[in-house]
């Protein structure tokens, strides 16, 4: 592992495109990058992940960046996104965590009952996960200015289902009954969490994240009661504290399409991710009135259609969100099967989409993003 990796010195970014978008101004085109863009779908992935497991690629930082670097280099996305899992949080907490190919996550000893939660170990995120700052200092390093790096987190309810459940769910009953069974036990785990994902979230920007991100992806697991109450409150502090290192914060809460207004209001994101079973136009005349800037949304299966077919729905997606604050990306993660070509599609085609010249912004139109400090 890669030891006391000093923080990179800043570099002029070649392409500010997805922070310029993420602040709400005015841009060419809309930047481009893909959730999961750097996974099993690249065969240059696949040859580091024949070598290592998953766990061993995630807290090695040199193989971590390698694989962070290859969409950037192959598919010419405009950010890169650190390689890493959102449970390495659950981990740094002392819990045990396994990756098994073919099952997925799973916790061997998952959190069922109060005195569980004593289990827990405090977290120096600088030290605990040092790791993966490592990988965050490595990548902007590599990167050279080439494009922003971001940074990510699971957001407090995720991390909770899955440390309650032991391993990714259809239902999250486990979960879902300690929050009517146990609320206090519920409320004092998602508390810690949250604290402990904001804090990890700034340490990443310290170390070099331009931006980050955070991943609510069991949101739609819940009911909009317990969604207010169990989850809004802890991913709102968690946004809370990353908002104070001064970059622009996306939230991502796959699912919650209903809650768009409330994640807005309650996280205060500069940048919200929009799910595929949105539709664009509706999105933006609901949020009309918000200052952030919306990413996604093109459903991750239409990448197994020919490269033509996807830029068709590629277009129909840019022309619906317009250019003004808006990240093109996918409304999930790219699914491993998904042909290179067919990737490669999307990316080239928001690369080459210019505005309809009757629905182009107006030159001038002032940014509306939140954030006040960015590293360049």
């Amino acid at each position: 592992m890669t030891d006391g990796l000093a923080t990179a010195p800043a570099v002029a970014l070649k392409n500010d495109l997805f922070l310029r978008a993420a602040r709400g101004e005015v841009t060419e085109r809309p930047p481009v990058w893909m959730m999961r863009q750097a996974g099993r779908y690249l065969p240059q992935y696949r040859a580091v992940r024949a070598k290592s497991d998953f766990l061993t690629m995630c807290r090695t930082p040199e193989l971590a960046v390698e694989v962070t670097l290859q969409p950037v280099e192959l598919l010419h996305v405009d950010a890169a996104i650190i390689f890493s899992d959102i449970l390495v949080v659950p981990q740094a907490l002392g819990m045990e965590l396994h990756m098994d190919e073919g099952i997925g996550p799973q916790f061997p000893d998952p959190i069922r009952k109060a005195a569980d939660l004593e289990r827990l170990r405090e977290v120096d995120v600088e030290t605990d996960l040092r790791y993966m700052l490592d990988g965050v200092r490595l990548a902007r390093r590599e990167l050279n200015g080439q494009v922003p790096l971001i940074g990510f987190a699971g957001a407090p309810w995720t991390l909770a289902s899955y440390m309650v459940e032991g391993k990714g769910t259809k239902n999250f009953h486990v979960a879902k009954r300690m929050l009517v069974e146990a609320p206090e036990m519920a409320h004092a785990l998602l508390s810690r969490l949250a604290t402990v994902v904001g804090n990890f979230l700034v340490a990443q920007v310290r170390a070099g994240a331009q931006a980050v991100q955070l991943f609510d992806s069991w949101a739609g697991a819940l009911a909009p009661a317990e969604f207010r109450q169990f989850a809004l409150p802890y991913l709102a502090r968690s946004c809370a504290i990353a908002r104070t290192a001064g970059v622009p914060v996306t939230v991502f809460a796959p699912g919650a399409g209903w809650a768009l207004e409330h994640l807005i209001e309650a996280t205060g994101c500069d940048v919200l991710g929009i799910d595929w079973q949105q539709e664009p136009s509706d999105v933006r005349k609901r949020l009309a009135g918000h200052r952030v800037a919306l990413q996604g949304n093109l459903d991750p299966s239409l990448l197994f259609g020919k490269p033509e077919f996807v830029a068709h729905r590629t277009r129909k997606m840019l022309d619906a969100f317009g250019s003004t604050g808006y990240i093109a990306n996918l409304g999930h993660g790219i699914l491993p099967e998904t042909p290179v070509e067919s990737a490669r599609a999307f990316i080239d085609t928001v690369r080459e989409w210019t505005a309809p010249a009757a629905s182009a912004p107006a030159s001038g139109t002032a940014p509306y993003g939140r954030s006040s400090a960015l590293l360049a």
